[in-house]
């Protein structure tokens, strides 16, 4: 019974595209990172931020591949392409500005510490996604759905 439905949950064509797009995302943030900064960060391979976005790659592919699998006009459509706009709205609005918030926080941290009054761990400041970087993210993670859908073989 569980073989079964691992099975169907591989064969599900909406979210292994959903999933592709993600992970491509990821990956893509990790060859960058490794360009720019000519080192390697296991981080980046599971750290929100960068570029592009993988929230908005992933809620990207999965809104496109319900609109050509069930259809545009559809509730399920709806919904996805609800859940993709509030999910890039986060990701490039209120995670934005935590980042934006933990960079400041860390910054009188260090202030502090070097007057010697504090001892405190460092916030995660790459948190969000720049308004450019949430646009790539869903741009491939449509493009990616579209080809994906084309390409995919029944079983």
């Amino acid at each position: 019974m569980t073989e079964n439905v691992f099975i169907t949950i591989i064969h599900n064509k909406i979210l292994m595209i959903t999933l592709s797009g993600w992970a491509v995302a990821q990956l893509l943030k990790v060859i960058i990172g490794v360009v720019e900064e000519r080192r390697f960060n296991f981080r980046w391979f599971i750290g929100s931020g960068g570029m592009p976005s993988s929230h908005a790659a992933g809620v990207a592919a999965l809104a496109t591949a319900c609109g050509l699998q069930i259809g545009f006009d559809s509730v399920a459509f709806a919904m996805s392409a609800s859940f993709a706009l509030v999910t890039m709205f986060d990701a490039q609005g209120v995670r934005r500005q935590t980042g934006q918030q933990a960079e400041i926080l860390n910054k009188i941290l260090d202030d502090i510490y070097w007057k010697g009054k504090i001892e405190a761990d460092r916030l995660r400041e790459l948190i969000g996604h720049t308004p450019i970087q949430v646009f790539v993210g869903a741009l491939l993670g449509s493009s990616l759905a579209i080809v994906l859908d084309r390409l995919w073989m029944p079983s």
